[in-house]
This record gives structure tokens, C-alpha cells and sequence, in this order.
């Protein structure tokens, strides 16, 4: 069957021209073919076709016309390296890294060798705090990618040194769609949501799944009380319940 034509209004996100020194962020999409696995494409349509998507496309053209620069260069890794039915966990973060070179579509990840950002350092010492000093030294999270575990932010765009700047503007729809189809495929999942952002998405999951709740593992908030990040234990936990499930754990 052939796929679905993308609405034409979306094409603005992508013919948009950034400035010179701009980040390549959205100009290398491929309306025709976003660069993600085939089985999330009927998610993503149904997304570019709503009032959501089309308000989203043409906050993002404007922005990039008014010289912003807009990162990552791929918003929509993550969902590239895990299709639905490989996803066995899910981490939630708010938005993408809002400094040159560091986002790269993956919540919380950086790339191999570029110093650690404080939310990613604390995430790296819970996890060795949690499992006992066993997370590689490397800020790229690929590896737990490749093993299942989505990485997800609630906006998937940011503008340089504006934390929170594409925040409300629609991507939370697409994310919300994202986590529906997951709690609606497949075998039960692990959703680990660290902030009030990423929280909000879960409302109503179903009891099947696992979910596991803290507050951001920014330094502002990571020690913070009720529901601290530091000493949650949330590794450990989510690898108990995979393997109650029958399933293999994942190799932080």
C-alpha cells in the first residue's frame, strides 16, 4: 500500500533555510521519510496532519527565519534506534540540551567524549550508586538505546540557550501519541518519568506497565524531597520487574 503524502504544511519545517553558523536541526528531515523506524511512520502522520503538527511546523519555520538555532540535528533519534516492539523501557526527560554540539535526539544522551552535563552526571551516579559501579564513563546513551530503552523528551526541539523555548508548542502531542501507542503494543513496559513534565505524559497508563516516578536529576532538583533522584533506585527496579516478567535485563 503506498504511504500516506505528508500534508504539505509541514513542508515549511523543513525547506526552512537556518542562518549562516545556525545548527543543521530540522533542514535535513526528509518530509517523504523521517529518519525512524517503519513501524512508528502511521504515528508520525497522523501527527504531521493534525492542527498540533501543523501549528508546531509553523512555530519552527518562523523561528528558524528569525535566526534562532534550533537543536538537535536529528529531534526524532530515538526513535530510529528502538521501534515499538523492541521498546522494553521507556526514560522520559523534559527537553533536549540547549548548548552547541550536545543534543542528539536522545533524552539526556551527549556524544562519546563531550563533558557530561550535571542532569546526565547525576543520572550516570545513580545508576552506579544503584548497581554498584557498573555505567561506562560515557555520556552516550546509544547503548541503552540499542538494548530497548527509549529515550524521550516531551519536546524534541530546543533553541540555543533557551531552555524550555519549544515547550507547549506541540511536540507534546506527538509525545503523548508515542506513549499511548507503546502502552497499546506489545508486552508490558518499564516507564521511568523524572519531572513534573514527564509525569504528566503518563496520566492514565494502564496498571500493566510499570512506572517509576522522581523528580528531574537536574542538581536543582535531584536531592530535593518528596521524590528524590538521587537514591531512587529506579535501575535496579526496573531490571527486577523485567526479569519477573520473564524478560532479560538491561544492561546499564
Amino acid at each position: 500500500m503506498p504511504r500516506a503524502a505528508v500534508p504539505p504544511v509541514s513542508r515549511d519545517l523543513f525547506d526552512a533555510v537556518q542562518p549562516p553558523g545556525a545548527a543543521r536541526s530540522l533542514q535535513a528531515w526528509d518530509p517523504g521519510g523521517w529518519p525512524v523506524d517503519e513501524a512508528w511512520r502511521p504515528v508520525l502522520e497522523r501527527f504531521l496532519s493534525s492542527p498540533e503538527g501543523e501549528r508546531l511546523a509553523q512555530f519552527v519555520s518562523a523561528r528558524l527565519a528569525a535566526g534562532a538555532v534550533v537543536f538537535p540535528p536529528q529531534p526524532l533519534r530515538a526513535l530510529q534506534l528502538c521501534g515499538p516492539e523492541q521498546v522494553r523501557a521507556v526514560i522520559l526527560g523534559q527537553d533536549p540540551y540547549h548548548g552547541p554540539g550536545q543534543a542528539q535526539g536522545l533524552a539526556f544522551s551527549v556524544p562519546e567524549g563531550l563533558r557530561l552535563p550535571p542532569s546526565l552526571r547525576n543520572i550516570l551516579r545513580e545508576c552506579d550508586r544503584d548497581l554498584g559501579s557498573v555505567s561506562v564513563p560515557s555520556g552516550d546513551l546509544q547503548r541503552w538505546a540499542r538494548q530497548g530503552v527509549l529515550l524521550l523528551n516531551t519536546a524534541l526541539t530546543v533553541e540555543q540557550g533557551r531552555p524550555g523555548s519549544h515547550a507547549g508548542k506541540g511536540w507534546e502531542a506527538l509525545t503523548h501519541m508515542l506513549i499511548r501507542t507503546l502502552a497499546e503494543t506489545g508486552q508490558s513496559k518499564v516507564f521511568m518519568a523524572w519531572g513534573a513534565h514527564a509525569q504528566a505524559l503518563l496520566t492514565g497508563l494502564p496498571g500493566t506497565h510499570l512506572v517509576l516516578c522522581a523528580h528531574h536529576p537536574s542538581p536543582l532538583s535531584a536531592s530535593r524531597p518528596p521524590s528524590p533522584f538521587i537514591g531512587c533506585g529506579h535501575f535496579s527496579a526496573a531490571n527486577r520487574w523485567l526479569v519477573s516478567q520473564g524478560r532479560e535485563p538491561i544492561t546499564w
